[in-house]
């Protein structure tokens, strides 16, 4: 922030770049004296009657008196921002300060006039909404508290864009003049307006990408064999249905075809419009490329291309020149050193990677950090015979290699409303906004499961090419809050595949019981102690025996389902005993297959699962016969049969050879093959089958739809119908705790769901002073940057409150103590409050139910005999607190997640095993009950093994107070209250510190921007 003895320098931090309404960028600075020729060019463009809604009076030109003032800013009480593509204006807004009366006015005054002007050819694409958001911000930052605006009544879209706003405001009509007014402080209402611009803005910036009109691949070769040869014939063989163009500047000028592709040397020479541009050509001619595609109008590139930020500091500042170079053109990036794009909507057929084969059509999305992951997550989706079979496949998949500008967050802005999307799948190595992640993913997570397996999560940095905010939360941390927003976090991309398919084709669980019934004993009892393992409550296995038929089978699953003590059932299956041809083995599992298909298609609302040992022909025979799933059309039917094994070995990006990484240890994935499935009627697995056009869906319609995915309102990837019959799909698991633990979290994640639906609230409580704590705060900052707080202080801020310390009083002699004790009422504790000391009874440095002043004094020479002179020990002397168990409260903040609310229990065996829950800032009442029971450790607050229940309402109340503090004071960085003794009636806070500094910069709070780059 400026002051007024520079307030003429050139704010350069309001610059920032902005996605607008239809998927394209702009960016948004402050108007300079320099911008003088391109404010004419600009303002000679707008329509006569866009002129005359802002000066209401005809104004066909800029007067030289004109230009000056709209150029010369001071910045504080006069400012301009400008929103511009390839360096040109297409919209203008200004403020001036003004006082009683209208006239100009400096501060303190507190309002000012704004005015917008947008270029015809770029009304409609809300940019004047995004420059309100940035005009308001630098106001804010300014001491502006309120705007005020006249508008012509004929005006309709600019009023629209005031009233749209969500601030609240007055509004009056005088002279044939609409006047607004409206105050700048951020609502619930304009907040929430903010983000459903961010998302619908993301969401079609990600669409242009995955759904692009028309393509070209720059960097073809004319010999196959390159990688930009290998993404063009890949296109080609996928499908696309749109015109596909092969540019490369080394062509002859003759070629005019290239494997029957229209073929040009330059992006110029295409007569069509193109929407996207995979770049394949080396780094250095990265630029010259950009530079003709944003003159040529493309909407957004793929770049394949390596030798940017994964390669060291040069190309770090080459990627940062690629995102500004490509952003001044209103275009987004996937990459750099991206392996690509696939969309299998039947519209669209784009396969924009490097991977050889176009998955098969389905309603599961991916997202990867990593190509080679990419390719894993393919290829187990694709694979059939040992892996998946082939009913199996993908709505989207993006590979976004450095993640330089479309990241994670973009593609589940996507993905929230695409209707072909019912589960998401993400494989993530960083998290460059985590505060924005977690609030996209809970919103996500109410609608569809979000599956994310986390990779490079122990190397404490984010792998070379991400440039990403560094945290100072350890990762069971981070894992706990995506869990808290609904994220289905695993650990292996094995882990990763089980939980998606399951989502994907059964119904969510209603609870942890689950039935179990097959052949085998042995496998029954695995299952049974894999559910107990898991959290799940498990009912005793049914055995039908090694002899049981198909009609055993159908006739206790059918059971099954139909009881209304059980969930979810898994069904176990070993071969039969005894020797049978192959023929005559295939014949079986078919029938087995078709028994359980009854008897599913009977009681749709219960997931079901099976674990299977050696009968991966089952799964095959029933996806060849059973299989009704869209085939490929002439270009690439055989790249749809599926192949047994791994994804063939393609060159990267890097110049590197890729593999399926979950088939050796770089995948940090249990071995063994990926589940197969059983299909249950026919399947539709092309979105063009299902119901068209649908939207996102809240989490109460969503939830446990009989016959469909978890995911899907009609179905998920198994879920849409077929002539009017409902499809299920079975996955089967070749290992009893793979399939149990995808079943712990979907069971979970149901939970969450039902739990979301009702989300509680955040208490209001009589006795909490705002106003006192503000203005204590505030005196406390004034002595410096960063304190840690005294006792008197922690204890005047936390009773703001009603967070009340137990007195402890300093004894640095014994005759102090006997003082000390006298004042506060025996029985009383003496403590060593020395650091070394501090909350560790264990080392002895605590004597408790002192109860009179000879074993006060005894007490005091022990401590100073064992540990050293008061002056070290720093001894207080407190009254004691009922008895109780001892808890810990702390909340700090972190620059990248935000305010984090931790609990645990005081000791060394909470501290052995980490046993520390955690919640985003601000909790409701419902997450602070359930912060207190999702701790390990929590039995020993509910009367275990015989002892007394403690006051767990009492410590979600200081749960809830303690959050209320940091969310409505975000200078306080750092609270920790230790020990919290917690009585059977009440509780006692007999520790506290409290930490004051600047808070971190928010930008979840402030306009909406891209990451800057």
């Amino acid at each position: 922030m400026q002051s007024a003895s520079d307030r003429h320098e050139y704010p350069a931090h309001w610059e920032a770049d902005v996605v607008l309404r239809d998927g394209g960028t702009a960016r948004v600075r402050p108007i300079s004296v320099d911008d003088a020729e391109r404010l004419v060019s600009f303002y000679e463009q707008v329509s006569d009657e866009s002129k005359y809604y802002r000066f209401f009076a005809p104004y066909p030109r800029l007067s030289a008196k004109d230009v000056h003032r709209f150029t010369h800013h001071d910045f504080v009480d006069r400012v301009g921002l400008a929103a511009t593509i390839g360096g040109e204006f297409i919209a203008t807004v200004r403020y001036d300060r003004i006082g009683p009366g209208g006239r100009p006015a400096s501060a303190p005054a507190d309002e000012a006039e704004v005015a917008f002007l947008v270029q015809d050819a770029h009304q409609g694409r809300g940019v004047a909404s995004a420059l309100l958001e940035h005009i308001a911000a630098v106001a804010r930052e300014r001491g502006i508290r309120r705007f005020a605006a006249e508008v012509l009544p004929a005006n309709t879209k600019m009023i629209k864009v005031f009233t749209d706003a969500g601030y609240t405001q007055k509004r009056s009509f005088e002279d044939g003049v609409v006047r607004l007014e409206f105050d700048l402080e951020p609502t619930d209402r304009s907040l929430a307006v903010q983000y459903a611009r961010e998302q619908r803005a993301e969401g079609r910036s990600v669409q242009r990408l995955l759904v692009p009109g028309s393509v070209a691949v720059v960097g073809a070769g004319r010999t196959p064999g390159g990688v930009g040869r290998g993404v063009l014939d890949n296109i080609r063989e996928g499908g696309y249905r749109g015109p596909l163009y092969a540019v490369n500047q080394a062509f002859p000028e003759d070629l005019k075809e290239l494997a029957g592709v229209p073929a040009y040397r330059s992006v110029r020479d295409i007569d069509g419009h193109v929407d996207l541009a995979v770049v394949a050509v080396p780094a250095e001619q990265v630029p010259q490329v950009v530079t003709e595609c944003g003159e040529h109008g493309v909407q957004g590139l793929v770049v394949v291309s390596a030798g940017y930020a994964e390669s060291g500091p040069e190309g770090k500042e080459r990627q940062r020149e690629l995102v500004r170079h490509a952003r001044a053109y209103g275009m987004r990036i996937i990459g750099p050193n991206a392996f690509g794009v696939i969309n299998t909507s039947a519209d669209v057929r784009l396969n924009a990677s490097l991977a050889p084969e176009m998955p098969r059509p389905g309603r599961i999305g991916l997202f990867a950090q990593s190509g080679a992951i990419g390719i894993a997550l393919l290829s187990r989706l694709h694979r059939r015979g040992g892996g998946v079979t082939g009913v199996t496949g993908v709505s989207t998949f993006v590979s976004s290699g450095n993640r330089a500008d479309v990241s994670g967050n973009d593609v589940l802005q996507y993905w929230y409303d695409d209707p072909h999307t019912d589960v998401a799948l993400m494989y993530l190595e960083s998290i460059g906004n985590p505060r924005k992640f977690t609030r996209l993913a809970r919103r996500t997570a109410a609608a569809k499961p979000l599956v994310v397996v986390q990779g490079a999560r122990h190397g404490g940095a984010a792998p070379q090419g991400h440039a990403v905010r560094a945290t100072r939360l350890p990762h069971a941390t981070v894992s706990a809050l995506l869990r808290q927003a609904g994220v289905i976090r695993v650990d292996t991309i094995t882990e990763l595949v089980d939980a998606g398919l399951l989502l994907a084709r059964q119904p969510l669980p209603g609870g942890p019981r689950v039935a179990i019934l097959g052949n085998s004993e042995s496998l029954g009892l695995l299952t049974y102690d894999a559910c107990l393992s898991e959290g799940l409550r498990p009912l005793p296995p049914l055995d039908l025996t090694t002899a049981a038929s198909a009609e055993d089978f159908r006739a206790a699953l059918a059971r099954a389902l139909a009881d209304d003590t059980c969930d979810s059932v898994v069904v176990t299956a070993i071969p039969a005993i005894g020797e049978q041809a192959a023929g005559e083995t295939a014949a079986g599992d078919a029938v087995l297959a078709e028994a359980l298909r009854s008897a599913v298609a009977q009681a749709p609302g219960k997931p079901v699962l099976v674990v299977h040992v050696e009968l991966g022909g089952l799964a095959e025979a029933l996806s060849a016969a059973a299989s009704t799933g869209p085939r490929a059309g002439a270009a690439g039917a055989d790249a749809l049969s599926g192949a047994d094994g791994a994804a063939p070995t393609r060159a990267t990006p890097g110049g590197t050879t890729a593999r399926d990484p979950a088939d050796g240890p770089a995948a940090g994935a249990a071995t063994g093959p990926a589940p197969g499935a059983f299909t249950a009627g026919p399947v539709a697995d092309d979105p063009a089958a299902g119901p068209a056009g649908r939207g996102p869906v809240d989490a109460a319609s969503r939830k446990d739809a009989p016959g469909g995915g978890a995911g899907g309102k009609d179905g998920g990837a198994g879920g849409g119908k077929d002539g009017g019959t409902e499809v299920r799909l079975i996955p089967a698991y070749p290992a009893a705790e793979r399939a149990v633990r995808a079943l712990a979290e979907a069971v979970n994640y149901a939970q969450w769901r039902r739990e979301a639906a009702e989300p509680g609230k955040v208490p209001e409580y009589d006795d909490i002073d705002e106003r006192a704590a503000a203005a204590l705060i505030d005196g406390l900052l004034a002595r410096g940057q960063g304190l840690t707080l005294g006792s008197r202080e922690t204890c005047d801020l936390l009773g703001t409150y009603g967070i009340h310390v137990r007195r402890a009083l300093p004894a640095p002699t014994a005759d102090d103590a006997a003082e000390a004790a006298r004042a506060v009422g025996y029985p009383v504790a003496l403590k060593a409050t020395a650091p070394h000391l501090r909350h560790r009874a264990d080392l002895g440095g605590v004597r408790l139910d002192l109860a009179d002043e000879e074993q006060l004094r005894r007490a005091y020479t022990e401590l100073t005999e064992l540990f050293g002179r008061p002056a070290e020990l720093r001894p207080v002397v407190q009254a004691m607190a009922p008895r109780g168990v001892d808890t810990v409260v702390r909340a700090v903040i972190d620059p990248a997640a935000g305010a984090v609310l931790s609990f645990a229990l005081a000791g060394a065996a909470s501290q052995l095993l980490d046993d520390m829950a955690h919640r985003l800032i601000p909790i409701t009442d419902r997450e602070a009950t359930s912060l207190v029971r999702s701790i390990r450790t929590a039995p020993l607050l509910f009367g275990w093994r015989g002892s007394t229940p403690v006051d767990t309402p009492a410590l979600e109340e200081l749960l809830l107070r303690v959050s209320r503090l940091v969310h409505d004071h975000p200078e306080v960085v750092a609270v920790t209250l230790e020990p919290v003794v917690v009585a059977q009636h009440g509780l006692t806070v007999l520790g506290a510190t409290v930490r004051l500094a600047p808070p971190p910069a928010r930008d979840d709070l402030g306009p909406r921007t891209l990451p800057a780059y």
